[in-house]
């Protein structure tokens, strides 16, 4: 199935970046600095968009999820970028692809290298979305971490209505370089989906999952051995079971059959960057 970007600012700026076709979603074929220097490059030391790029990532739940979830799968495929977010879709590239991935590019991750040099260059964030606290936490240790970032706003995601599209305005109006969204899948795809169009002095729209958690420290991240093995679904069904076992019981197979049916490397795609 072809991709619905409807975001041609977006297919123009990110028309140099070679992709391949994993679990039937195109997936960057970027590593972590690659991805940051991307973003940082899109704004700094001019925008170089007139619209907010939408950047999402994918990993075994959401291909088996956009399978089977024909919204789900419509708004992954309006993103301008696809990064490979689980290990499983590096693992099988290697072996399925030319041009293999060089190392998954994690949202958390991606959060601190954008971050370092965001500080360095006067880039600004605004973080939206989980809940009130766990916002606040994660706020409270980015400033921590990152003295200098301008973090020119915040606010958890629990707003609808008027106060949302409130919300939206205002962070509108400040312009903030990076706008990270944590509301999960398929939530945070369906907010770009609706609000995009109203954050026009935006750079850059990052969906970001579970985000705020991580840097909030309410939750702590696998061990790296079970992040490099392709494990991390299993710590995350450790410390969530109730909410998580039956949900990776039924992704996980599915997940597997599509990265070894649905994964080639697409005609179009390009040499990477250096």
């Amino acid at each position: 199935m072809l991709e619905r970007r409807t975001n041609p600012v977006g297919r123009t700026a990110t028309a140099g970046i070679p992709r391949i076709t994993l679990g039937g979603l195109r997936i960057a074929v970027l590593n972590l600095e690659q991805t940051a220097d991307f973003m940082v490059d899109l704004v700094f030391p001019r925008r170089q968009v007139t619209r907010p790029l939408y950047l999402t990532s994918a990993n075994g739940e959401v291909l088996a999820r956009c399978s089977t979830e024909p919204m789900t799968d419509r708004l992954f495929r309006a993103a301008d970028l696809i990064n490979a977010d689980g290990q499983p879709l590096v693992t099988v590239s290697r072996l399925k692809s030319s041009l293999p991935l060089p190392e998954r590019v994690a949202t958390t991750d991606l959060f601190h290298v954008v971050a370092r040099k965001a500080e360095a260059a006067g880039l600004t964030f605004y973080l939206f979305g989980a809940e009130e606290d766990q916002n606040d936490d994660a706020v409270a240790s980015v400033r921590k971490d990152y003295p200098d970032l301008r973090i020119v706003g915040h606010c958890h995601g629990y707003l609808r209505g008027d106060a949302l599209r409130a919300k939206v305005d205002e962070i509108n109006a400040l312009a903030p370089d990076y706008l990270w969204v944590a509301l999960g899948v398929p939530y945070e795809q369906a907010f770009v989906a609706e609000f995009a169009p109203r954050l026009t002095k935006v750079g850059i729209i990052k969906t970001s999952g579970g985000l705020f958690n991580f840097l909030s420290g309410s939750r702590p991240r696998a061990p790296r051995w079970m992040q490099h093995a392709g494990l991390e679904w299993a710590w995350r069904i450790w410390l969530e079971p109730r909410r998580l076992f039956w949900r990776y019981l039924t992704t996980n197979p599915r997940a597997l059959y599509l990265l070894l049916n649905k994964s080639r490397r697409a005609k179009t795609d390009r040499t990477p960057h250096n």
